[in-house]
């Protein structure tokens, strides 16, 4: 267990040391200097993961305190399935759309519990001073009742009581449903949305793409990922290594190629002749206005290849008309 241990946080640290020197080539920070770059990427979430699940390792031995309780954030290691799982990116998406929502019913359940707290204190803390002779105490009551949990270590006494408590307990009912609304809500909606923007309109479009069937297309609408850029995002540059081609949803584009200048708007593309061609990207695109695209990486874009055979045939005529270009 201890050669797995040390053997994990090798490959962790080694991992978490790489991506802090390679994130400086992610599109969005490409054009900062990249002392700062590195130190912006560092402090995000997933990167505070996973430094935190590896600096308990490095402190506790010869510190000379006892940090072995710091171990315990080394289950945070669990949190980086989040980067590779689409579930977890979705279900970030969703409580980053509905912040505002939860907060709000987070600030009225805390209202809720002073009120039931101060509430049950003015009736039962004489008559039970041991469990409600004070309002903090008072409160462990009411986020049992609250919460519908009702442990049933601490009841009221008085007809009073059990008649407010009963108050709280439908209150209890109504403010913890709010909170599952909200969210299912959120999933339908930015599930709605994805399949909104992805249409079969956009994809059709694509010349590549123009002979597949519905059931082919589907797949291709999974296999795209959103992506919100700000205005003035460098997308790609002429001589960059090509890992992905993009559709235009929302906003507009300034592609330069061949000496042209294009502006491409909702519903065109770019990037995909390189992905052809296995070759170095000869165009540069940066967004002209705030700009939601859909990427599909070169990964997923080679299996579409390897698992269609009209896009074997048309990929093998792309490469031979180059062939014989050149």
């Amino acid at each position: 267990l201890d050669f797995i241990l040390y053997a994990s946080v090798v490959v962790f640290s080694a991992e978490y040391a790489m991506r802090v020197w390679v994130c400086v080539e992610h599109p969005l920070r490409r054009d900062g200097h990249p002392l700062w770059s590195r130190l912006r990427y560092m402090v995000t979430p997933l990167a505070l993961v996973d430094l935190i699940a590896i600096l308990p390792f490095y402190f506790g031995p010869g510190s000379g305190i006892d940090l072995r309780i710091l171990r315990v954030l080394s289950m945070l290691r669990f949190l980086r399935i989040a980067r590779y799982s689409s579930a977890f990116q979705l279900f970030g998406r969703v409580l980053y759309r509905e912040s505002r929502s939860l907060l709000g019913v987070l600030l009225i359940l805390t209202a809720l519990l002073l009120i039931a707290a101060s509430g049950m204190y003015a009736i039962e803390g004489n008559v039970q001073p041991e469990a409600f002779g004070d309002i903090p105490s008072a409160m462990w009551w009411a986020m049992a009742t609250l919460t519908t949990i009702g442990y049933g270590d601490v009841i009221p006494a008085t007809a009073l009581g059990k008649w407010f408590a009963g108050l709280i307990m439908i209150f209890g009912v109504g403010i913890f449903a709010l909170p599952i609304g909200i969210l299912s809500n959120g999933f339908a909606m930015e599930v709605n949305q994805r399949n909104f923007v992805v249409t079969w309109n956009m994809i059709s479009k694509v010349g590549l793409f123009s002979k597949l069937d519905a059931s082919e297309i589907a797949e291709i609408m999974d296999l795209l990922k959103s992506r919100h850029l700000p205005k003035g995002t460098t997308i790609v540059r002429a001589g960059d290594v090509t890992d992905a081609m993009y559709f235009v949803v929302t906003g507009e584009v300034v592609v330069k190629t061949g000496g042209q200048t294009l502006r491409l708007g909702a519903g065109e593309h770019f990037g995909e002749t390189a992905l052809l061609a296995q070759d170095l990207n000869m165009l540069s695109a940066k967004t002209a206005t705030a700009c939601d695209l859909l990427e599909l990486d070169a990964h997923d874009f080679n299996y579409l290849l390897t698992q269609n055979t009209h896009l074997q045939a048309d990929f093998k005529a792309i490469a031979d008309e180059r062939l014989k270009t050149k």
